[in-house]
Formats: structure tokens, C-alpha cells, sequence
């Protein structure tokens, strides 16, 4: 069980009461005079987010009230409990009224107080919360843990966490739960027919590979998850502003994403036959570095020009689809900060994600509105596929024109994926640039709990 989690049942917790208007005058039966007064004393008003800290005769603390909207609220934040440990003493706390989902304001709870120490001596009060009645601790931990260690390797800079060390981090979860990696690594990837992996990742010091972890019954239904492991990103030749280079540390958020999903899928030992691929590279610059205008093959046949070298996401995870789709996965889902664009028409919250599979994009969608993992379907607009054309190359990594960036990008790894039926690509920021309940500034997992949900639907135990 997380540290910040207590068994339920435990005893001796403050009570936290979830309140609206309405509530807070039926709840007011409830408190003591000296309570009602020091309400009315404070100005306590039950709007969203708000806290009120109760005394008992002594002084200590009795309760807590904590505003809500109300459960028909059209704008509700689903995560809105991450605003609590912020605004509370230390001590242990128990969910006593409400709140509408206990599970999920859980896990904003809980989330809400990582920080990242790996640098700096994180000064952290101990808010614990009793697990409340019905949730299922150990899957609640399972979701805290993923967000944690995808949080974790995002915010973790690029002179330490490169395409061996992101490596390692795999193995480390491999080991953890009796999984398989194989890698390959450097020239031995034209060996293996991943040229473009191998182009991406060439002008670097640091060797480029595909890491490729296996976990399960071979004779379970297959489900392979693909993430974008560029672990810095310059933009090549086409190379960055310094703004634009400032956060991409964060490149490698898609193989953050799979990983973390990884992980829920084997700490909950699904029935499936689990894969993780993820291309790690750095997008670097040096006389090896590929250029605009090369061509190079791919893994599935296709020619490509090198349009633009910062557009390097597409470029390795078309190796990895390719590969991944020989093997004809039951579910195949791949993670990528691939495009500006995205951001431009969503936001940093709201990652497109795109399929073939109407019921799958619909079950992605419901099940990210369920656990606060939001997701907004776009579509693979087969028309825009033109933009993509190449006059000496079947294709082009960028497309013409400036628009729907997102939607384009979508479509060129479309061509990669023949054989697989129920295919997903999300587009993520992976970031938040703003504090928001549970969410501390900083690298964020997102889309993987909204799929886990989908994939042990899918494949109940």
C-alpha cells in the first residue's frame, strides 16, 4: 500500500465532509455551537475548493469541511480533492460525507503530494488518508505508483536520463514483475531492419535503440504498447528555438505513458500477453545528423523524405508500429508528444487520440471521463493524407500546407499499421504548465489509466 494510504477501517482519522450550500445546511445539525460560530466568525463559504479547518474544545483539529460543486455542475474538476492536502495539517483524514467518487478523489488526494526529489530536498507534510470504504487499495496504489514514476522519468533532465538510462529504468520494472527485455542497440538496428530508428538517433554520443519487454501467457490475447523515447530533443538540422528546446526533456513523455501503463497491466497480472516497445534516441546534432530532404527506408517497405527533422517522433515510432503490427496484437496503443498542434487545438489537458475502432475511441473517452484521464477523439481525415506525398519518396514526414498538424501526424503512422485491428495513437503533452488539483507542475502521465481501464475491461481476469 502507498505510505500516504492507511487501511480502511483504521481508527482515529479526521473526518473530511465534501459540502455544497445545501449540504452544509443540512450538515450544520451535525457541528457544535462553537463550531457554527467560528463558521460564522471565519466567512466560510462552501464554494469549490474551499476549506474549513474545525476545532474541538481543545483546539485541535476536530474536522474538515471542503467544498464542492455540485454534482450536476456543468464545469466539475473531477479532481478537485487534489486541492485538500495543500490546505491541511499534517495528520490522517478519513472521507466521511461523500465525496461522489471515492476513488478517484482518492487518487487526487494522494497525487497530489508528489514532488520530485531527486535534486532538491523536497519539504513534504505527512497527509494521510484512510482508504475509503469499497475502494480497492492495492489498484489504488497501482494508479498512484504508474503516475509517480511516469512523473518521475519526465521531470528527470536529459544529462541523466538518456536512451541507456530510459532503458534501464524498463529493465528495472521488468525485473520487478518477472518481465523479458530484449534491446538493440546502435548499428545493430539496420541489422535488424529499424532503419529509421537508427537515423533519428545517429548524430548522438549517446547510442539510439529499441527496448522491447515481454510479460505474460504467450497464449493470452496479445496487447502491445508502443512510446515515444526521444529523450532530448534538439530538432536536428531544423533545429529548435531556445524556447522550443527549453522542455524537451519531455520528449520521451509518450515511453513514460506506456511505461506506467506497463506497470498497472502487470502489478494487476491482466490475463494478456503484454509488449512494450519503445524506440530511445536523441534527436541531436553533429556531422552524423540525417538531413531535409534525405530519404530513408522504413521497416515496412516505404520510402521517406526527411521534410523536417524536428518532425523525428513519426520517424521511430513508424519502425515500431511496423514491427509491433507484424505480430498482430489484439489492442496496440502507442503514447507520443508528437505535435505542437495538438496543444494548439486542445490544450495541455486534452490529448487527441485517434482510431479506426469506433468502440474503442468511445470506451477510451467514457473511461478517461471515469478516472479524470481525459481524452477527445479526432479523426484520421483520409483527405488530408495528400499533404503527405513525396515526388521522390512514398512519403513525406511532414505535411504541406501548416494545418491540422496533429490530424497529419496521425495519418502517417496509419500507413504503418496494416494487420492490427484495434490500434490507438494519443497524442500527449504530457506536462502541466500550471498547478492544478493533483497535478503539481511539472511531467505528467497521461492517457495511460483511461486505456487501462478499457484493456481490463477488455480482458477481465
Amino acid at each position: 500500500m502507498h505510505p500516504l494510504l492507511k487501511p480502511a477501517g483504521t481508527t482515529g482519522a479526521i473526518p473530511i465532509s465534501f459540502v455544497t450550500p445545501v449540504s452544509l445546511d443540512a450538515a450544520g445539525a451535525g457541528l457544535s455551537p462553537a463550531q457554527r460560530a467560528y463558521l460564522a466568525a471565519t466567512g466560510f463559504e462552501p464554494k469549490p475548493g474551499k476549506v474549513a479547518v474545525l476545532p474541538d474544545a481543545d483546539g485541535a483539529v476536530a474536522a474538515v469541511l471542503f467544498g464542492v460543486e455540485a454534482e450536476d455542475a456543468r464545469h466539475r474538476d473531477l479532481m478537485l480533492a487534489g486541492k485538500l492536502p495543500g490546505q491541511l495539517p499534517a495528520g490522517l483524514y478519513r472521507f466521511a460525507d461523500g465525496p461522489d467518487d471515492p476513488e478517484r478523489a482518492a487518487f487526487a488526494f494522494v497525487t497530489a503530494q508528489y514532488r520530485f526529489g531527486r535534486y532538491k530536498t523536497a519539504t513534504a507534510k505527512d497527509v494521510l488518508l484512510v482508504v475509503p470504504e469499497g475502494v480497492d487499495a492495492e489498484a489504488l496504489t497501482q494508479a498512484i505508483e504508474a503516475t509517480s514514476l511516469a512523473r518521475d522519468l519526465v521531470n528527470t533532465p536529459a544529462n541523466d536520463l538518456g536512451p541507456a538510462e530510459l532503458e534501464a529504468a524498463i529493465r528495472e520494472l521488468a525485473g520487478r514483475h518477472g518481465a523479458d527485455v530484449y534491446s538493440i542497440i546502435g548499428p545493430d538496428l539496420l541489422e535488424a531492419d529499424l532503419p529509421m530508428i537508427h537515423a533519428v538517433g545517429m548524430a548522438s554520443a549517446r547510442s539510439p535503440r529499441l527496448v522491447d519487454l515481454t510479460w505474460g501467457d504467450p497464449d493470452h490475447p496479445k496487447v502491445t504498447l508502443i512510446g515515444k523515447g526521444v529523450c532530448f530533443d534538439t530538432g536536428g538540422l531544423d533545429i529548435k528555438s531556445d524556447t522550443g528546446m527549453l522542455l524537451m526533456k519531455k520528449d520521451m513523455g509518450g515511453a513514460a505513458a506506456a511505461i506506467g501503463l506497463a506497470h498497472m497491466i502487470m502489478a494487476a497480472r491482466l490475463p494478456v500477453r503484454l509488449r512494450l516497445l519503445v524506440p530511445a534516441v536523441e534527436n541531436s546534432i553533429s556531422g552524423q545528423a540525417f538531413r531535409p530532404g534525405d530519404v530513408f527506408p522504413t521497416r515496412k517497405g516505404l520510402s521517406v523524405e526527411i521534410g523536417n527533422t524536428d518532425a523525428e517522433g513519426r520517424l521511430v515510432l513508424c519502425d515500431a508500429l511496423a514491427l509491433a503490427d507484424e505480430d498482430e496484437p489484439a489492442l496496440m496503443a502507442d503514447f507520443a508528444t508528437l505535435t505542437g498542434a495538438a496543444r494548439v487545438a486542445l490544450g495541455p489537458d486534452l490529448p487527441p487520440i485517434y482510431s479506426h475502432d469506433d468502440a474503442l475511441a468511445a470506451d477510451l473517452v467514457a473511461a478517461g471521463e471515469r478516472v479524470a484521464d481525459p481524452l477527445w477523439r479526432l479523426p484520421l481525415w483520409s483527405p488530408y493524407a495528400a499533404g503527405l506525398e513525396s515526388r521522390i519518396a512514398d512519403l513525406n514526414n511532414v505535411a504541406t500546407g501548416g494545418f491540422a498538424g496533429s490530424i497529419t501526424a496521425a495519418l502517417y503512422l496509419d500507413r504503418f499499421v496494416e494487420k492490427t485491428k484495434s490500434w490507438v495513437h494519443a497524442d500527449i503533452y504530457a506536462w502541466v504548465p500550471a498547478e492544478k488539483p493533483g497535478r503539481p507542475v511539472g511531467g505528467e502521465f497521461q492517457a495511460g489509466r483511461a486505456l487501462f481501464e478499457v484493456i481490463k475491461a477488455r480482458f477481465p481476469r
